[in-house]
Parts: structure tokens; sequence; C-alpha cells
């Protein structure tokens, strides 16, 4: 395993890191005195919008696509780049054309939807000129296990008729949200595996309605153009908007999460090395007890155990993407469940140490970190909580010794 930057993605991570240090992160202030004049707080703002201007100029646009679509970038290369866009989770990864949930969305839509389909919904997309909902996680069951879904997809002629109610669809608060991809259960009585099915939804059709938005610690998720609570009631659409064909639905849910679950990983050592930054200048700026605050133990101890921690967290991480690239993606799942296991809950603690550090400051709006560990903490239970991929995992890996009927 080689994870040396070649000359593409050292260029790429220079022009990036400027791009982040000499505009992006200067223009948060900016980016959120326009969310709160905003009349809809989830609408793309003046300061994202010249922000991507700036970054499609640079040549940082649907950097996480590969192939023709895309600027061709493997997994490997690609990690470099999503972690400097971490250290401003906000503003970066929209302005890049690289945020969720449109991300996945426009890899199942080049993957898997019809050319009519791709014409409509997944150009737009990749110009930026629109923003994309997925709706798979419903309040009434436990949607950790996909099978449970019980949103109902039933075929009607020449339609589908689809009921039933989603929520954290992220994407959905924000208007310029044309297209929803829903996930329902086409075939009540089919194998477990094949009862669900995947269809393009347009916000506009009659039925929808967005119910209300839903916070995570308190905030809006803009980035992600918020989530949502959305009704489905009497919804029809034509069938050739099924995405790859009746059943295939938890089949690309799989394929669509494998990458998004990386890329999460890959913009959380991002920000945990701008908590560790942040830390940093602190350290010595503030005094405690008579010295400064880098001279104290504790701090010192901090701060080495979180370096530690994110040089193992990348060095796993960068294997993962080694791997897909490489062997694939079903090759490569030990690895993508073990890093998001273990990155989000790790770089939280480093986050919730950063905020120790600071005091009430770390509390405030007057710091990125009280933000950054909402976030952080949020992507313990998205694309899958803890809980199940640790029992997913611990399985398999306990398949490997168990006894053969023989023995």
């Amino acid at each position: 395993m080689d994870f040396a930057l070649d000359d593409k993605t050292k260029a790429l991570a220079e022009v990036a890191k400027r791009f982040l240090h000499e505009e992006v992160i200067p223009a948060e202030p900016q980016h959120a005195a326009d969310l709160r004049d905003a009349e809809n707080p989830w609408r793309r703002t003046p300061t994202a919008r010249r922000l991507a201007a700036r970054a499609r100029e640079l040549g940082l646009w649907n950097l996480f696509l590969p192939g023709e679509d895309g600027a061709g970038l493997t997994q490997l290369q690609y990690a470099t780049i999503a972690e400097i866009s971490g250290w401003s989770p906000n503003l970066m990864p929209q302005a890049m054309n690289c945020a969720a949930p449109d991300s996945g969305n426009m890899e199942m839509l080049r993957d898997f939807a019809s050319p009519e389909a791709k014409d409509r919904w997944l150009k737009p997309l990749l110009d930026g000129e629109i923003r994309s909902a997925f709706c798979m996680t419903e309040p009434a069951v436990a949607s950790s296990d996909a099978r449970n879904i019980q949103a109902s997809m039933i075929r009607d002629g020449d339609e589908y008729l689809i009921n039933g109610r989603k929520w954290f669809t992220s994407g959905a608060m924000n208007p310029e949200s044309e297209i929803f991809i829903v996930m329902g259960k086409s075939d009540p009585t089919g194998e477990p595996h094949r009862q669900q099915s995947m269809i393009l939804v347009p916000r506009d059709t009659p039925g929808v309605t967005i119910l209300r938005p839903l916070t995570v610690f308190g905030y809006l998720d803009h980035d992600h153009g918020g989530h949502a609570e959305v009704d489905f009631v009497d919804v029809r659409v034509p069938v050739t908007n099924i995405l790859k064909g009746e059943g295939e639905g938890f089949a690309i849910s799989q394929a669509r999460l494998g990458p998004g679950r990386i890329h999460h990983c890959m913009r959380l050592l991002g920000m945990a090395e701008r908590a560790l930054d942040l830390v940093g200048h602190r350290a010595w700026e503030r005094s405690a007890f008579g010295k400064p605050l880098a001279k104290q133990g504790t701090v010192r101890e901090f701060v080495a155990n979180a370096r530690i921690t994110i040089e193992s967290l990348r060095l796993l991480t960068l294997k993962t993407a080694w791997l897909m690239d490489t062997v694939g993606n079903r090759a490569a799942h030990t690895e993508i469940q073990a890093i998001k296991i273990a990155v989000p809950r790790e770089v939280q603690a480093i986050i919730d140490d950063a905020i120790q550090l600071f005091g009430g400051a770390g509390l405030s709006q007057d710091t990125p970190l009280a933000e950054l560990f909402a976030a952080a903490r949020g992507l313990r239970l998205a694309d899958g909580p803890d809980a199940a991929h640790i029992a997913s995992l611990g399985r398999n890996e306990l398949r490997r010794f168990e006894p053969s009927e023989a023995v």
C-alpha cells in the first residue's frame, strides 16, 4: 500500500488549501450573517454561490465523482481533498459541489437512472443548478435495518402509487432540491432484501408535503439542505422513474452508502484537524495557574493523544480508500465498517476535549467547535448507527473462528 500523493493530487491539494485558508474560512462569518438574514435559511447563500463559482474556476468541482462526469479522482486521491474541505464542513463541500446528499444522489443517478432521468436531473446537479434530497429513514420503524422500511410503492399500470412518511430527509428543506430519491416497499411478500425499490419523485409532485424541519442539536444543517419530515400521500410517478429496477432498492442503498461513509470520514479528519489547530493557538494565548495552557500537563496529554488518534484514523481511512479502488467496495466492507465506527466516535471525543479547553467560548458561536461537535455526533447515526455496524463487524469477525460441524 502506497499512500504517497501523486502529482495530480498534490496540485489539487495545494489549490484546495489556498482556497480554504484564503477564501473559505475568511468567508465563514459572512456566510453565517447571510443565513441569519435569509428568509429561507436552507437555500444557498450569496456567499456560498460566490465560492462555488470560484471553486469551479479553480478546478475544485465534482471531485468526489470518478469518471468523465467528475474530475476522475480515485477514492484515495479524493481522500486528501475531502479532508481539506472538512475544515469548513458547512461551506467548502457545497462550494465544491461535493456535499451530501447530492454527491451520493449523483452517483446513484449516474449508475442506475435511465438516460432520460440523467438528462433531466443528473446534468443540472453536476452543474450545481439544483440540489436534491434522499428519503430513506422513517419515524415509525427502526431504519437502521433498511428491510424495515414501510413506505408503500405499489405499481398501478404505468405508474407507482407512493404512500408513507419519511424523516431526516437530507436536503428536503432547501427549495432548490427539485428531485427526491425515495426508498419504499414495492413487494411486501418478496425476499427480505428484494422487497424495496428506489424511485425518483419530483418535489412538486402532488401529494408530497414537507411537514417540518428537523434540527441536529439545534442546528439547521444548512450545508446538506436541511433535514425534513416529509409526507407522501397518493403520490403518483411514472414507472420509468424507478432506479435500476423493482426490488433493487436494498442493493442500491448499500452501493450508495459505502462511498458516503468514507467521504464522511474523510471530512471528519479535517474537522479534527481544525479543532486541534484552534487548540494549538489557544494553548499559547491563554494562561491558567501562572503559565500558558501549552505548558499544562493535561493539555499536552490531550494534544499528544489527539495527534496519535488522527494519524491512526487517517491511515485506516486511506487503507479503506485504497481497497475500494483496488478490490472494490464489497471487498472493503470490513474496513468501511471499521472507519464508520471509529472515526466519528474518536473525532467527537477530540472536539469535546477542545471544547473543554476553550471553556465557555467552546460552547458559544465564537468558535466553530460546538457545531463541529454536533456534526460529529450526528455522523455516529448517519448512514447506520454505531451499534448496528459494531454488531455486524463483530459477527463477521467471529465467523472466521466458528468451528465446523465436524469439530
